[in-house]
């Protein structure tokens, strides 16, 4: 018997694969050959996986789906940006990114390709900013298929990803579950063995799940998408806010580091009159300062039918300034993909309004 929650092999952990095999008189040992299969070798073909017994295949794929999302979409950008758009079976379709290494970015972990990972089809949260919101929420992702973007993201790249980010479409804490489950999967060695410090999970501000995941005992890396350093900012941008204000997010992650012994990362998007004010600089180096977190600050990609604009490069500068003279760590991210429209949700939703017009499946890179 399958469980519900189970819709293909990339849904499963070597726990619930050891309970199949076991129910279907299979010995243990069978299922760190399926296992190499999937992730050293990437097979996605029963046929092909020759030291598996021939009624053991026929009985594993009728058990369960063994497929990658299909790529519906690619774009390239001038920096190398790599946006997907992924369809599952049931014809959804999420958002991931691939950027390249960026020296003036992160210094020491410039070799790092990293992949912004979506856990939602939509996103619930409303984001005043957002693209991912526009169409709503529809539905969260399972486990298999946020690890299903990450197996496709590097078969269609040809690219060794070395570092994941839980910060394309969807609030990954409001889909925590799937989310822990996925993460299981990719850092365990029997699966990408991807290490945990590699993998960071973003959130706009869920406080009891913040709570929830520093009790995890992997050491996995947290950054608040923060995009306002006063409740009046927050409470126009995102409405999150309302539900968790931020004394209360402050609390949690204040928690957080402590119990993970790390620093956190706070994310802000400049946008122009918004948030990108000389009070918001101090405000926001004062909340810096407190927690010894670290500033992203990141060029707002404007989005069609939105109001809102990014900051000059003067008022981005300025910024910067300001938090280092504060004492702050900050970066400003560079142009990463404003060419490919690369802000969460914009391919998808260009795709399903039928106005897009990329549809070359292997973009130049020399673009």
């Amino acid at each position: 018997m399958i469980p519900g929650d189970l819709r293909s092999f990339y849904d499963c952990t070597k726990d619930d694969l050891l309970a199949l095999f076991e129910s279907v008189g299979q010995p243990k040992y069978r299922v760190d050959q399926l296992l190499r299969w999937l992730y050293r070798r990437r097979e996605t073909r029963w046929e092909n996986m020759s030291d598996l017994p021939e009624g053991l295949r026929q009985t594993l794929a009728a058990s369960l789906p063994l497929s990658l999302p299909e790529v519906a979409n690619t774009a390239g950008a001038k920096d190398s940006t790599l946006k997907f758009l992924f369809r599952f079976s049931d014809g959804s379709m999420v958002e991931s990114v691939l950027i390249p290494p960026s020296p003036a970015l992160y210094g020491s972990l410039s070799k790092r390709k990293t992949l912004c990972l979506s856990t939602q089809v939509g996103c619930a949260y409303g984001c005043k900013f957002c693209a991912s919101g526009l169409d709503g929420w529809k539905r969260n992702l399972s486990a298999g298929e946020i690890v299903g973007q990450f197996l496709a993201a590097e078969a269609a790249s040809g690219e060794k990803i070395n570092n994941i980010v839980f910060m394309g479409m969807g609030e990954p804490l409001a889909n925590f579950a799937a989310v822990m489950k996925s993460i299981d999967i990719l850092n365990s060695p029997w699966g990408a063995d991807l290490g945990a410090r590699h993998i960071t999970v973003s959130t706009s501000g869920l406080v009891p799940e913040i709570l929830k995941l520093a009790d995890q005992p992997r050491q996995i890396r947290l950054a608040v998408s923060l995009h306002g350093a006063t409740d009046e900012v927050r409470d126009q941008i995102m409405p999150v806010n309302r539900k968790y204000p931020l004394d209360s997010l402050l609390r949690a992650c204040t928690y957080y580091a402590n119990q993970k012994k790390q620093k956190l990362s706070f994310e802000y998007i400049l946008i122009a009159g918004i948030n990108d004010r000389p009070s918001d600089s101090r405000a926001l180096a004062q909340i810096a300062r407190s927690l010894h977190a670290k500033i992203n600050l990141i060029p707002y990609n404007p989005v069609e039918g939105l109001p809102w604009q990014r900051s000059s490069d003067s008022s981005q500068q300025n910024f910067l300034e300001t938090l280092r003279k504060n004492g702050v760590v900050a970066t400003l991210r560079r142009e990463k993909g404003g060419d490919i429209a690369a802000a969460c949700g914009q391919l998808r939703m260009k795709t399903l309004a039928g106005t897009n017009e990329i549809s070359s499946p292997s973009p130049s890179r020399e673009d």
